[in-house]
C-alpha cells in the first residue's frame, strides 16, 4: 500500500523530481550490483593468490615426501619461522588419511593438535589434484586450507595439508570494499550532480515556456514569445494560436452583446418618450415609466453579466490594482462630496487583478457605492494579497460607520434585486452583481461587521501579488 501511494505521489511530482528520482534509483541500483561484483571478483583474486602461496608449500612438502628415505626418517622443512609459531594460523600436516594424531607429522605451530579438513571444501579432487576451502583452527581462527593427496604406491597415500589464517584475506577484501564504496559515492555525488545539471539545462525551455505562460496570465504578454527546441515549438505554436481564437470568439461575444443592448434599450426609450407624449392617465404613463426603468436594469443586468461571463479569465487580461481604486475614490468623492466623506485607502504595491478593468471597477465601485451611500462620514478601502489554498489571491474589504445591517438581513440584500431600504437611490442589484462577478471570478465575497460600526464587505478573487510595502 505504502508504494502504490509512494509511486502515485510520484506521478504527480513535477518532470524534474521524477527524472531526478528515476536516474537517483537506477546509479544506485548500477553502482551497487557494480560494487557487489567487483567486491566478489576481488575475493576471488585473493582468494587464488593466498593459495597460490599455500600451494607453493604444499609441494615442498610434497616434494619432501617423495623422497627415497624411509617415511619415519624423511625431514620436512619449509624455512619459514611462522610455521614454528606455537598458534600462529600457519600450519602444515603430513600424513596418511587414516592415521592416528601420534603418526602424524605437523609444524610446531600445531602444537600437537591435528589439523582439520576443510569444513565447506570448494570441490572434490583426485591424487595430486588440489582442494581448497576453508576451516577452523583449534582456537577457532578462521583458515584457508589447501590440501593434495601424494600415492606413494606400496607406502600407501599421504595427504598434505597446508593452512593459512583466512584474516589476511578478510582484512584485505574489507579495505578493497571500503575504498571501494568511498570511490563510488564520491562518483555517485558527482553523477548525481551532473544528473541535476542536465534535467536543469534539458528542462530549460519548458520553465522558459512557464514564465511566458505566467506573463500572459499576469497580462504582461499576449503571446508566447522566444525560440523553442523543435520538441515544444509546436506547442507554443497552439497555445498561440489557441490564445487568438479566444480572443476572436471574446471580440465576437461582446460585439453581440452590445448590439442585443442597443436593440433593447432603443425600444424602451421609445416607449417611455411615447408614454409621455400621449394623452395617457398619469397613473398609466408612470406605471409604464417605473417598469420600463426596471426592465432597463434588467437588461443592463444581465448583458453585463453575459460580458462579464464572456471575458472573465481571459488570458492575458489583468489590472492594477492601485490606480483603479484611486479612480473610484475619484469619482464617489465627488459624488458624494455633499456628506463630505473620507475615504481611507490602504493598497499593497504591485496588486494586479486578473481580468478586465471594467469587471473590476463594476465590483468594487458597486461596493464602494453601497459603502458611500450609508456612511456617515468614514469609508475604509484595504486591498492585499493573501495566501488560499497554496495559490495567491487578491483581497479587497470595503467597511463604513453607518448603521450596519443584522445578520439575517446580510444575506438577504445579496438577493437579486432585493432592497431593504426604497429611500436610497438604486436598482438593488448592486450588491447582486458584485456576487456573480466574484463567482465568475472564481471568487468568494462576504458581508461582516465593520470594526467601524457598519457594514464590511469582502471579496477575494485569484490574482498576481508581487510583495510590496502599504501604500496610504
Amino acid at each position: 500500500m505504502n508504494g502504490l501511494i509512494g509511486a502515485l505521489s510520484l506521478r504527480r511530482r513535477s518532470i524534474a523530481v521524477r527524472l531526478a528520482v528515476s536516474a537517483l534509483l537506477a546509479s544506485t541500483a548500477i553502482l551497487l550490483i557494480a560494487a557487489l561484483v567487483l567486491t566478489t571478483l576481488y575475493r576471488e583474486n585473493t582468494e587464488r593468490a593466498f593459495d597460490s602461496r599455500l600451494l607453493v608449500f604444499a609441494n615442498n612438502l610434497a616434494t619432501d615426501l617423495v623422497s627415497p628415505n624411509e617415511p619415519e626418517s624423511r625431514t620436512f622443512s619449509l624455512g619459514d619461522p611462522r610455521f614454528d609459531l606455537p598458534l600462529s594460523g600457519w600450519y602444515w600436516q603430513v600424513g596418511k588419511q587414516d592415521a592416528k594424531p601420534r603418526d602424524l607429522r605437523t609444524s610446531r605451530s600445531l602444537v600437537g593438535v591435528p589439523l582439520k579438513p576443510a569444513t565447506d571444501p570448494d570441490g572434490k579432487a583426485g591424487v595430486g589434484q588440489i582442494r581448497q576451502g576453508y576451516g577452523r583452527a583449534q582456537d577457532d581462527r578462521l583458515l584457508r586450507i589447501i590440501e593434495r593427496d601424494v600415492d606413494l604406491a606400496s607406502d600407501g597415500r599421504y595427504t598434505v595439508r597446508v593452512a593459512g589464517p583466512a584474516d589476511e584475506i578478510v582484512n584485505d577484501v574489507d579495505r578493497f570494499r571500503a575504498a571501494l564504496f568511498v570511490t563510488f559515492g564520491v562518483l555517485g555525488v558527482f553523477l548525481a550532480a551532473t544528473t541535476l545539471l542536465q534535467i536543469r539545462f534539458g528542462l530549460a525551455p519548458l520553465s522558459q515556456l512557464r514564465t511566458a505562460l505566467g506573463a500572459i496570465r499576469r497580462g504582461e504578454a499576449d503571446h508566447i514569445t522566444g525560440d523553442y527546441p523543435r520538441d515544444i515549438a509546436p506547442l507554443a505554436g497552439e497555445v498561440n494560436l489557441l490564445i487568438d481564437t479566444n480572443r476572436e470568439i471574446l471580440e465576437r461575444a461582446r460585439t453581440q452583446v452590445g448590439n442585443l443592448a442597443h436593440a433593447l434599450k432603443t425600444p424602451l426609450s421609445i416607449i417611455v418618450n411615447e408614454v409621455g407624449a400621449a394623452d395617457a392617465p398619469d397613473e398609466l404613463a408612470a406605471k409604464i415609466r417605473e417598469q420600463a426603468a426596471v426592465m432597463r436594469d434588467q437588461v443592463n443586468y444581465h448583458l453585463d453579466r453575459a460580458r462579464a461571463a464572456a471575458l472573465a479569465g481571459t488570458l492575458g487580461t489583468s489590472t492594477e490594482v492601485e490606480p483603479a481604486l484611486a479612480g473610484l475614490v475619484r469619482t464617489f468623492g465627488k459624488i458624494y462630496r455633499d456628506k463630505d466623506i473620507a475615504y481611507d485607502v490602504q493598497v499593497s504595491a504591485g496588486l494586479r487583478f486578473r481580468g478586465e478593468r471594467q469587471d473590476f471597477e463594476e465590483m468594487v465601485g458597486n461596493l464602494v457605492d453601497n459603502a458611500s451611500k450609508w456612511a456617515k462620514g468614514r469609508v475604509a478601502i484595504r486591498a492585499a494579497a493573501v495566501a488560499q489554498d497554496a495559490d495567491p489571491h487578491l483581497q479587497i474589504t470595503i467597511e463604513d460607520d453607518g448603521p450596519g445591517l443584522p445578520p439575517e438581513a446580510r444575506e438577504a440584500v445579496r438577493a437579486r434585486g432585493r432592497r431593504l431600504d426604497e429611500t436610497k437611490p438604486g436598482s438593488g442589484l448592486g450588491l447582486s452583481i458584485v456576487a456573480d462577478l466574484v463567482a465568475l471570478y472564481r471568487g468568494r465575497f462576504r458581508l461582516e461587521e465593520a470594526d467601524l460600526g457598519g457594514l464590511r464587505a469582502v471579496i477575494e478573487i485569484p490574482g498576481d501579488a508581487p510583495s510590496g510595502t502599504p501604500h496610504h
